[in-house]
């Protein structure tokens, strides 16, 4: 038997001249997406909304049942930093939640 290296292959990609000549992406804003979970109530997700966001019973409400039909609702939108505090203040209410680029 031969020897076996056990070294990492060093893999490269070549950059295209497309990838290397394109500009950045403007700035595209972040959302804060709320998921569905088995153990906060209702009531409870829409107090969340309304007292952390300051949203009108309506609205939170609203957001709650787009969270508890389609499993997750769009809570909030700006920079990444925001929406950084805002995800961190849902973890906070014991909420389950994200962020991520608006790719609309």
């Amino acid at each position: 038997m031969g020897h076996v290296s056990t070294a990492p292959a060093e893999i490269t990609r070549p950059e295209s001249d497309e990838e290397a000549h394109v500009a950045p992406e403007p700035d595209v804003p972040w959302i804060t997406l709320v998921h569905n979970d088995p153990v906060n109530l209702m009531s409870y997700v829409s107090y969340v909304f309304q007292t952390y966001f300051g949203y009108s019973k309506d609205k939170a409400d609203k957001l709650m049942m787009d969270v508890h039909h389609k499993g997750r609702a769009v809570v909030s939108s700006g920079t990444r930093e925001e929406m950084e505090r805002d995800v961190q203040a849902m973890h906070g209410y014991g909420l389950w939640a994200t962020l991520q680029q608006d790719r609309k």
